[in-house]
């Protein structure tokens, strides 16, 4: 009768054990997230590419080249969209960008005004 017990609580317990594994996912391992900064550059263009576009930042020696892609967006400073042909070499904008590894990779280039300043006739 004692082994019959003991066989019987054991198998209360496998059981209870088995629906608690089953209720808990397959995988139980944490996902990894990607965290993805985007940052901001002010310059000028000095080049500007089928593949890449170089700013001379306003606070680095040294100009950046940042790619671009397809889904990168070039928006005049109130946000609407300009035409590619607006981004030329010796024009303002400020390009944010991600890091891709190495690469910079803007993801949105906003086309500034540029401000001219007249002097007086004298």
């Amino acid at each position: 009768m004692q082994n019959l017990s003991s066989l019987t609580f054991l198998g209360v317990i496998l059981f209870t054990a088995n629906i608690t594994l089953a209720q808990m996912p397959a995988d139980s391992s944490t996902t990894a997230t990607t965290t993805v900064t985007t940052t901001t550059s002010d310059g000028t263009i000095s080049q500007f590419s089928p593949d890449s576009i170089v700013i001379k930042s306003t606070t680095s020696a040294d100009p950046l080249t940042y790619s671009y892609t397809k889904t990168t967006t070039y928006v005049d400073q109130e946000g609407n969209p300009v035409s590619i042909q607006t981004v030329k070499s010796g024009v303002p904008v400020t390009v944010y960008y991600a890091k891709d590894g190495t690469k910079l990779v803007a993801t949105k280039i906003v086309v500034r005004k540029t401000t001219t300043t007249t002097t007086p006739a004298q």
